[in-house]
């Protein structure tokens, strides 16, 4: 091989090993952007997840307060259902006198206790508690209407609102309308309160219950 023909190969050889070069250079500068890439999206995915963390906590102090809102709703109740079962003690002979509480329990049986003797001696005949035909106005099929929605006793009836009255009415269409329900929860209070001789002086005063 003579001289000429080795700088032929030197040259080859150079620009060879350029090229080598520029393609080794192009791929370190690729796998360099790769990876500055990944470590931008792993930063991001940990920013997420630290915030996704957060939100757990603040979840399972949500959840805490919820359950604790729920047992002391539940407590409330419990203290609401054990009041509304309290019975008052009973008035006897050895315990007459020794509160206010029996007091006011005395005179609050007394009044609404039905005394059917009293009832008899002021309307003059049998009255039947709870009737509500005893109620100026209603009669035998008003009474089955109000009984239809639950409104069976004369404590019912005086807790009956006027509104509710006129609707309870208006079931039974046009021919019921000339009724005016505006004395009755009033006369049932008379009634469960055992107030014979006002009731009967109030009704004969008032033509059909009106007021």
């Amino acid at each position: 091989m003579n001289f000429e023909n080795m700088n032929i190969w030197c040259i080859l050889i150079g620009i060879i090993c350029a090229f080598l070069g520029y393609l080794i250079g192009r791929l370190f500068d690729k796998s360099s952007a790769k990876v500055i890439d990944s470590s931008a999206e792993i930063n991001s995915l940990k920013t997420s997840n630290t915030k996704l963390k957060a939100d757990l906590v603040d979840l399972n102090n949500l959840k805490a307060t919820n359950t604790k809102l729920k047992a002391d709703l539940d407590a409330c109740n419990q203290k609401v259902i054990s009041s509304s079962k309290t019975v008052p003690t009973p008035v006897t002979s050895s315990n007459v006198g020794t509160s206010a509480t029996a007091t006011s329990f005395a005179a609050t049986s007394s009044v609404l206790a039905f005394d059917a003797s009293a009832a008899k001696a002021a309307f003059k005949k049998t009255i039947k508690q709870d009737d509500l035909k005893l109620i100026e106005g209603i009669g035998p099929k008003i009474e089955g209407m109000f009984k239809d929605y639950d409104i069976k006793t004369w404590k019912a009836l005086s807790e009956a609102s006027l509104q509710d009255c006129q609707k309870i009415l208006d079931t039974g269409g046009t021919r019921y309308k000339i009724h005016d329900p505006a004395s009755w929860p009033m006369q049932a209070k008379m009634c469960y309160e055992g107030k014979w001789t006002e009731l009967v002086k109030w009704q004969d005063e008032h033509k059909h219950g009106k007021l």
